[in-house]
């Protein structure tokens, strides 16, 4: 079992996800970390654990109101040791194939930014893709082609439950099953609604490669010896 902690910027900062309400996102206090500021904030996750990758999601860039790439750019500077999955909001070949040549990190393509499967299908045999499927409720968040073709689906997959995340619902361990018996040779990762260490073992027990989290570090119910316990170290 993989964990990931997770960071949200906008306006170049890390703010606080809740439910995928973007609008009401304020910027994140913490007692992991003395500001927003995404070099900050991740300082204090890699405090609790030496992760090995960071989750970053670009809201402004999946809302089409600019981007976060200077953010990203001194978070790698700091952090060149880790690998940034980053969902910056692309939809199509052309604007992935720059973003992944400037080297900000892995591309996420979020399935509530994609017009149809070209993208994910252009991509899905590039290492450095995952592909993220987004639900909200019992809602896919894309194209229904996309979610159809599991042949067009790249090696590591996010089921992202939007009305889980920050909730402390518990993960959407129907939905994560339901799209785990669809693959072979994949990997799945939940996000949203890890309450604890407990969850993240059920995941685990499931099948489930890792597990996308942030409240719960920043609430300090999970703690590095755990972590390294689901990890196997």
């Amino acid at each position: 079992m993989e964990v990931i902690p997770v960071i949200d910027l906008k306006d170049g900062v890390v703010v606080h996800a809740r439910m995928g309400m973007r609008s009401a996102y304020a910027p994140i206090e913490t007692p992991l970390s003395p500001t927003s500021q995404p070099n900050d904030v991740a300082r204090g996750m890699l405090s609790i654990f030496p992760f090995r990758k960071l989750y970053v999601a670009d809201l402004d860039a999946i809302e089409h109101k600019g981007d976060n790439n200077a953010a990203l750019r001194q978070l790698s500077a700091e952090y060149p040791d880790l690998v940034f999955w980053v969902d910056a909001g692309i939809a199509d070949v052309y604007d992935a194939e720059r973003w992944l040549e400037a080297g900000l990190g892995h591309l996420v393509l979020g399935s509530e930014t994609q017009r149809d499967s070209e993208l994910v299908n252009h991509l899905c045999r590039n290492e450095r893709t995952i592909l993220s499927l987004d639900f909200r409720g019992d809602a896919f968040l894309g194209p229904v082609s996309l979610l159809n073709d599991a042949n067009t689906w790249p090696a590591k997959i996010i089921v992202m439950a939007l009305a889980h995340v920050g909730s402390a619902r518990g993960p959407d361990m129907d939905r994560l099953t339901a799209i785990k018996s669809r693959v072979v040779n994949r990997q799945i990762y939940g996000a949203g609604g890890v309450r604890d260490a407990n969850d993240l073992a059920l995941l685990a027990r499931a099948g489930i490669a890792g597990a996308l989290v942030a409240t719960i570090l920043h609430d300090g119910k999970l703690t590095g010896a755990q972590i390294a316990r689901l990890s196997g170290l």
